[in-house]
């Protein structure tokens, strides 16, 4: 045996080993690959690498066959064609703005959208030169007042966040495309089950939907992930391409999680759906409040709305306590739940409840009161109202 033809040494047989296992493995879950560095065939293949159409693998942070399989499900269910994945729900809604708004350029909000949306818009985008306004979603000629030369993207969100109401979403939609804006929905709370927000009407959906998978396609409250999805492949390459020079990218592990998640998230999202309308009717009959807040409800802001577009509903809903009701007593009745944790987020098995403080989020507030929202798990529902029952006595 020549020089050349020495067998390796360990270490360096552990790193270049020849085998590799059969084709044909089929599970029921896809496998993981984790990979910073992809290895090319040859040169050629290299240099022809194409990653933009998911035709090929360039590099780990562009895509693996782990990533390509999620985004192409989130698209499925989002109804769109083409999704890229972000860190988080907050990071999506962050390069929807950074792909299609330059300086000059003005957004417009909704009132009652995301907080945090609504605070990058007043600091960063603000510090780079693109301005915004906010409109009340649940008026469209807000909407029409607000549109002006500048305007470029238009964000939505049904339903509100916190407050729950639900938007003439065909009407603002028709409005900003007539403008010749952009639309862009944050469709967390519909999740790609209450309704499709690419075919709103026939011929009518948004341009963009952000999805936070943080929460239902998670469902377990430990994975932080987001998506953007469009039908568009011009716009598509718009935002991955900024995607990609902004470095984004999901851990293997957590699009694994995601993966396994998802053939479960219309289960779940129907059980949350049920479990949430019978604890928001027990709270409508209830003298303790001033209102329940549930596009479900008949006398609920958008109800007529939700009812037109929607086929379900998210486990959330928010509750006004009647004013006699100081902070200090709304907040006894949260400390005294056992079963209802204190904690943000939503979507997950166990039931979380957060007070809010109207004032400081909403431009006209509509209520006085101190407003609680729950988010409803997967807990027997008697055992939650239960639990609801004697912790109102701490506010006596």
């Amino acid at each position: 045996m020549g020089q050349d033809d020495a067998a390796p040494s360990a270490a360096t047989a552990l790193i270049h080993h020849s085998y590799v296992p059969p084709a044909g493995f089929e599970a029921v879950q896809p496998p993981v690959h984790k990979a910073s560095t992809v290895i090319f065939p040859n040169t050629q293949a290299l240099l022809a690498r194409g990653w933009k159409d998911k035709s090929g693998y360039s590099y780990g942070l562009l895509g693996t066959p782990t990533t390509y399989i999620l985004e192409e499900r989130i698209a499925t269910l989002e109804g769109g064609l083409q999704t890229v994945l972000m860190p988080s729900g907050l990071a999506a809604v962050t390069l929807v703005d950074l792909a299609l708004l330059r300086a000059g350029d003005e957004v417009l909000i909704p009132d009652n959208a995301y907080g945090p949306g609504k605070d990058l818009a007043r600091t960063e985008l603000a510090r780079w030169g693109i301005s915004h306004r906010f409109y009340d979603p649940m008026d469209v000629a807000s909407l029409a007042a607000a549109l002006s030369p500048a305007t470029r993207l238009v964000w939505l969100e049904a339903a509100g966040s916190v407050t729950m109401e639900f938007p003439d979403l065909p009407a603002l939609i028709r409005l900003a495309r007539a403008h010749g804006a952009l639309t862009a929905l944050d469709n967390t709370w519909g999740a790609g089950i209450a309704f499709n927000a690419f075919d709103i009407e026939p011929g009518l959906g948004v341009d963009v939907s952000v999805h936070a998978l943080t929460k239902y396609p998670s469902g377990g409250a430990d994975v932080l992930m987001g998506s953007v999805t469009t039908r568009d492949e011009s716009l598509h390459l718009r935002i991955k391409s900024t995607h990609m020079r902004m470095g984004y990218g999901v851990a293997a592990n957590d699009v694994e999680l995601m993966l396994r998640s998802l053939p479960t998230l219309a289960l779940r999202y129907h059980a949350h759906d049920e479990a949430a309308r019978r604890l928001a009717q027990w709270w409508a009959g209830r003298a303790e409040v001033a209102a329940v807040l549930h596009p479900a409800l008949l006398d609920a802001p958008g109800h007529a709305a939700w009812q037109r577009l929607c086929s379900a509903s998210a486990g959330l809903f928010s509750v006004v306590f009647d004013e006699r009701y100081s902070a200090a007593q709304v907040h006894a009745f949260i400390d005294a739940l056992r079963l209802f944790k204190i904690g943000y987020s939503w979507a997950g098995p166990m039931s979380l409840v957060v007070p809010y403080e109207l004032s400081s989020m909403r431009s006209k507030p509509a209520w006085p009161g101190v407003l609680v929202r729950f988010s409803v798990g997967l807990e027997s529902v008697d055992d939650l109202l239960a639990d609801l029952a004697q912790a109102l006595e701490a506010l006596r």
